[in-house]
Formats: C-alpha cells, sequence, structure tokens
C-alpha cells in the first residue's frame, strides 16, 4: 500500500472511532504509516494526524533527514527552544487544537505522550490500537511476501543447526551458527534461544555455554528481520536415546499444533484457537506446564496483535498473521515447544516454515 492509501484507511478508522486526532512516535506504528520512522531519542518528536492534515512536530537536528522522505509539514524545535511553542504550531496548523478525541501511540515515550495531552486538557484520550492496530493486523500481498521470505531464511538457518548439531558443542555455538546465516542473507539476528536438556524447560532460556551431552533434548527458537519483516520459528532435537516420556510430551505437543492450526479459522475467536491447543495438553495431563499463551502476532514488531490467548474475544480476519506455538515444561528434566507462524488466508492458516514439526534426531 502507498503512503496515501496508508492514511486513507488510517482516517477511514479515525472515523468509525470519533478519532479527531492521532500521534505516532518514532517507531512501528509511524513506520506502518510512512513506511519510514523518524530518530527516536530523548527529543518530544511525533506524527500527527487528522480528518484531512498530517505533519510532524520534529526537533531541528533530525529535519533535514526527515524532509529527505516525506513531504509532510514539520513544525520544528531547537534544544535552546523547547518543543511547546512548536507544538501550539503544529496544533493549530493541523486544524487540532480543539480536537475531542485524541489517540496516542501506546509504544511512545510518556513524557511525549504527556506533553501532547497537557497541551489538550479538554480531549478524551485513547491509544492507537483502537485504529491503527487494527489496521496493522491485517498484511497485504507484499507484507505477507515479506515475511514468507524471512521464513525461508530461519529454515535455512534452522537446516544449518540440523546438519551441525553434536555433543560436546555448546549452546552458543549453535546460536552462533544460525547468526551466521542470517547474516549471510542480509537478516539482522533478533534471538537465537537454544536450550539443552533441563535449560529448555524454560521457555525464555539465556542461551550459555552447556555443554550438548547424549539423552538432551533441545530446544532451538531463532529469528532474525530482513527488511521490516522478521521471522519466528521453534524446534527441537534430540541426542541419542530420548529422556524418558519425551516422545509422548512432544507427540501431545504436536497434537495442540494441529489442533490450533484446525481452530484457526476466519470468524473464530483467538481464545479459540487458543482453548484448542489448551484442550489436548490438559486432556494428556500436562495442562499445568503449559505455561504461556498460544501465540503472538508478528509483523513490524516481533510480537504485536493479535494475541492468541484464553482471554481474547479478537474475531480473526484474514491477512493476520500469528505463532502457534504450544509448549509442555517439565522443570528440571526437559521442555517440548513446536512454533510455527501462519498468515490466515481465507480458506484456513497458510504455515510458512517448509520443515516438519518431527524431531531431528542426532545419532551418538
Amino acid at each position: 500500500m502507498s503512503v496515501e492509501s496508508r492514511l486513507t484507511a488510517l482516517r477511514s478508522s479515525m472515523a468509525a472511532t470519533g478519532t479527531d486526532l492521532i500521534a505516532l512516535g518514532p517507531g512501528p506504528n509511524m513506520h506502518w504509516a510512512l513506511g519510514f520512522h523518524t530518530h527516536a531519542d530523548e527529543r518530544p518528536c511525533f506524527l500527527m494526524v487528522t480528518k484531512d492534515k498530517a505533519g510532524f512536530l520534529m526537533p531541528v537536528l533530525n529535519a533535514a533527514d526527515a524532509r529527505a522522505r516525506s513531504n509532510l509539514p514539520m513544525f520544528t524545535w531547537a534544544d535552546a527552544d523547547g518543543p511547546d511553542a512548536a507544538l501550539q504550531q503544529a496544533l493549530a496548523g493541523l486544524g487540532a487544537t480543539t480536537a475531542r478525541k485524541v489517540a496516542v501511540d501506546e509504544t511512545m515515550r510518556a513524557d511525549f505522550a504527556l506533553l501532547l495531552l497537557d497541551a489538550m486538557p479538554q480531549a478524551q484520550h485513547s491509544f492507537a490500537a483502537e485504529t491503527l492496530g487494527a489496521l496493522r493486523m491485517r498484511k497485504d500481498a507484499g507484507e505477507q511476501q515479506e515475511l514468507r521470505d524471512n521464513s525461508a531464511i530461519a529454515d535455512e538457518a534452522m537446516q544449518a543447526i540440523f546438519a551441525a548439531i553434536k555433543p560436546g558443542m555448546k549452546e552458543s555455538d549453535l546460536a552462533a551458527i544460525a547468526i551466521g546465516v542470517f547474516k549471510d542473507h542480509g537478516a539482522a539476528p533478533l534471538f537465537t534461544i537454544v536450550g539443552a536438556g533441563m535449560n529448555g524447560a524454560y521457555p525464555h532460556h539465556h542461551t550459555g555455554d552447556t555443554v550438548l551431552k547424549e539423552g538432551d533434548a533441545v530446544v532451538i527458537d531463532i529469528g532474525a528481520r530482513r527488511g521490516a519483516f522478521s521471522s519466528d520459528i521453534t524446534r527441537m532435537v534430540v541426542m541419542g536415546e530420548p529422556p524418558a516420556d519425551y516422545t509422548r510430551v512432544h507427540a501431545v505437543v504436536e497434537q495442540a499444533v494441529q489442533a490450533a492450526l484446525a481452530a484457526a479459522q476466519p470468524g473464530a475467536r483467538a481464545s479459540t484457537v487458543d482453548k484448542a491447543a489448551r484442550d489436548v495438553i490438559t486432556t494428556a495431563g500436562y495442562g499445568e506446564y503449559f505455561v504461556h499463551r498460544t501465540g503472538h502476532g508478528m509483523g513490524l514488531e516481533g510480537h504485536e496483535p493479535p494475541y492468541i490467548t484464553e482471554t481474547s474475544d479478537l474475531i480473526l480476519e484474514p491477512g493476520m498473521v500469528f505463532s502457534i506455538e504450544p509448549g509442555i515444561y517439565l522443570t528440571g528434566r526437559f521442555g517440548v515447544r513446536l512454533e510455527d507462524i501462519v498468515i490466515l488466508q481465507e480458506n484456513g492458516p497458510e504455515v510458512l516454515s517448509c520443515l516438519p514439526r518431527t524431531v531431528h534426531a542426532v545419532s551418538v
């Protein structure tokens, strides 16, 4: 979508929610609207959009760079003067002085938001999630393809780990392999979680120098960003003979993934997808060991709406992108998590990874 198309869509959403002004800080929401975001630091800076105008509150030192990428008007301020006068000029210039409802970017610095809200004591406050958030959840064709391309890179990184992994290696050695593949493809590594043995029971284990040994079940969760979008995938490796109960636990988690995929249909509630996965794990007797939500959205941010939780009443729509990643974590023993990113299409979920979720067994 072009910038004009996105601003038009945003204004339609603003009209539907009675929002007169929305302010977006330097970050993913501004990036969605404009295709870039300005430099983020402690100096107040935000994009303001009304029903028929848009412009920036902009520190002088960042103005030239922003002008090279946008022709929107800029109300600039210098360090010596402070932003207050420029903000008043911006509100007047955009016809927003008497706005009745103002939406602020929930990811914006609190001091930025308070600066704006203090200047508009008459206005009702809300968050950008009510307007722009709903638009960001539905990815267009170009965004979907970028996500597919990133997923293909992650598949290659996972396969490189599979090809190299052996007893005696450290968790950090495997992380380095993934990082190398990502960088070779021009992707910036975001996370490389490698949890060997009992470390796998910590869902967000900090990859370290634990040495892989025979009998370990290994959780491998990796992702990187190329362009504006990123990847996220989790697979399992077992070193030789699997731990007691591992095969059954892996099978239960796989059944939970399949149940969630079947439930993930346009018109379903996010909570229905979570319940489908959770019911499988609970029925198998492992309910207390599934300690997180079933999934999170992914796009300009690695974690963003929609969130696939027990309590979310959000209705899923085509174009939404989210993970399905149930897990079972047995403290002191091992953990199992299987994760795929899906794009919800008209006929159901499109799984982005081409890798099977079966355990990768290493002969020792």
